[in-house]
């Protein structure tokens, strides 16, 4: 069975983009699916000096190892001010020193959320561009408004009715386009 790697470009231990990347991972049949609690990877700043002197963490050449075996990614990246986090930035500049196509061939399914009205489009498309140049097909793409109001944590879903729907369709075009 093909599996699909999940994470969100958070290491927040009440990361909302974490939330919705589990949520999505509940909704996929038929797959494997890998879901990643970046709390658990932890990177120093990223700098070429490090890398020189201690060369690359055995946490990133796991992760590098589980994206690259893994038939396509969902992936939801929080926005710092209208860009991805810290964080992810660091999480993908240690990636791709380490492999500058670890991306290559990956179908990606690529979220946002925030507790604003935007949900994080800014980060989103930041992250977006960033992954194609990586190598990605990103397949669809969805950000989620105003995280706190339309999402039931105690639930673990989406609770507005369109968005609900909205988001089924979207998780579905997903999983027909990599499958086919």
């Amino acid at each position: 069975m093909k599996t699909i790697l999940a994470f969100a470009g958070s290491n927040s231990s009440s990361s909302i983009n974490y939330r919705l990347v589990s949520y999505t991972t509940s909704l996929i049949e038929n797959y494997d699916v890998q879901l990643l609690n970046m709390i658990n990877y932890p990177f120093p700043m990223y700098s070429e000096d490090l890398e020189k002197e201690k060369g690359f963490p055995n946490s990133l050449i796991e992760l590098h190892r589980d994206i690259r075996a893994a038939h396509a990614l969902v992936i939801s990246v929080n926005e710092h001010n209208g860009n991805p986090s810290a964080y992810f930035k660091n999480l993908v500049d240690w990636l791709s020193r380490f492999d500058r196509g670890f991306l290559a061939d990956k179908k990606v399914f690529l979220m946002s959320t925030s507790p604003g009205k935007r949900g994080g489009i800014g980060s989103k498309a930041v992250v977006e561009n960033m992954m194609v140049r990586m190598g990605a097909t990103v397949e669809e793409t969805y950000s989620l408004p105003s995280f706190h109001q339309k999402f039931s944590l105690q639930d673990n879903k989406i609770i507005d009715g369109q968005l609900a729907s909205e988001f089924r369709d979207t998780v579905n075009s997903f999983i027909t386009k990599i499958s086919s």
